[in-house]
């Protein structure tokens, strides 16, 4: 059980911030629904509840991918959080179809809904509470992509730039929470809308454009855990740590190079040709100095290093021209 606890604590924090959150707000907007009738609110409580119970999964899937290798399993654990990700979707997508067929339904048969005051209030408590959980998001994004010295509003702005280079739990807390501060929004309108205009249908609008949004949160998080799952190559990290060996003076080429995504970690792999002539001990210098370095690059968790005689025949093409200049650990 302590083994348990400690692991725990290394878990993704956005995404447990995220999953208390949007416990608290789902039961707000539970409360709402049940005293208005609000298709509007139905809605938005459906998706806090997806996301409450995906950010709890993702929050345990991401403490437990850094369990350490066991003799059954020597790989590790990394990829448990792209197969926790993967079967969290589920919940938001089963929610998503829900949130639709209940709009559908409101267009085609609209009620009015009373409590205007509770409505509201709780939507705008809502969009103040997901405005600072993805405030938070955004910073662990920038945090993760080495971006330093990120003030004002540049989590909320410069997040999208560099998501790509999150880690998979930060990544779904900063989509989810974009969406469902979107939504928020698109409630928020559609129930003063649908209050002064008579035009009742306009809840059901928002309530089916809010699972739309869901279902977009879904195939692109499937998408992408489904990629890490299989175990996919990170681009940008195999051309740094290409640029990085090159540039050594005892090595003369790269025979083989592999940088694949486990989970949240990097996984390298690298067979590198030196001078044949050089001694044991020599070699085993390089080595440990190309661990060292390697390792020293964010994200990495393991390197394996092999060495291959230089036969004065350049077999590595993959570099590109522009290095990239990713921070360190």
């Amino acid at each position: 059980m302590k083994t348990y606890i400690e692991l725990l604590k290394g878990g993704n924090k956005p995404s447990l911030l995220a999953a208390i959150v949007n416990t608290f707000i789902a039961g707000l907007k539970g409360l709402a629904f049940f005293f208005t009738g609000n298709v509007a609110m139905f809605a938005e409580m459906m998706h806090s509840i997806g996301d409450a119970a995906n950010q709890f999964f993702v929050f345990i899937g991401s403490a437990l991918s850094k369990k350490a290798p066991t003799p059954r399993f020597p790989d590790g654990f990394g990829r448990v959080v792209n197969l926790v990700c993967l079967g969290a979707v589920l919940i938001v997508g089963i929610l998503s179809y829900e949130t639709i067929v209940e709009g559908w339904h409101h267009i085609q048969h609209p009620e009015k809904s009373g409590g205007l005051l509770i409505t509201l209030s709780v939507l705008g408590i809502a969009i103040i509470l997901e405005v600072f959980v993805l405030y938070k998001a955004g910073k662990e994004v920038l945090h993760e992509a080495g971006v330093s010295n990120a003030k004002g509003l540049a989590p909320l702005t410069l997040g999208f730039v560099h998501l790509k280079r999150a880690k998979p739990a930060t990544k779904l807390v900063f989509m989810e929470d974009l969406v469902a501060t979107s939504g928020g929004i698109l409630a928020f309108i559609a129930v003063l809308i649908a209050h002064f205009t008579g035009f009742l249908q306009a809840e059901g609008i928002a309530s089916i454009m809010i699972g739309l949004m869901m279902f977009y949160v879904v195939g692109r998080v499937f998408l992408e855990n489904a990629r890490g799952a299989i175990g996919e190559t990170d681009e940008q990290m195999l051309n740094h740590i290409a640029h990085l060996v090159i540039n050594q003076k005892d090595v003369k080429d790269i025979r083989k190079l592999m940088v694949i995504k486990e989970g949240e970690f990097l996984h390298v792999e690298l067979v590198a040709e030196v001078d044949p002539s050089i001694s044991f001990a020599k070699a085993d210098d390089i080595r440990d100095h190309l661990v060292d370095l390697i390792l020293n690059q964010r994200g990495v968790e393991d390197v394996t290093i092999s060495f291959d005689e230089d036969d004065n025949i350049s077999h590595w093409k993959h570099v590109s021209n522009r290095q990239e200049n990713l921070p360190p650990v």
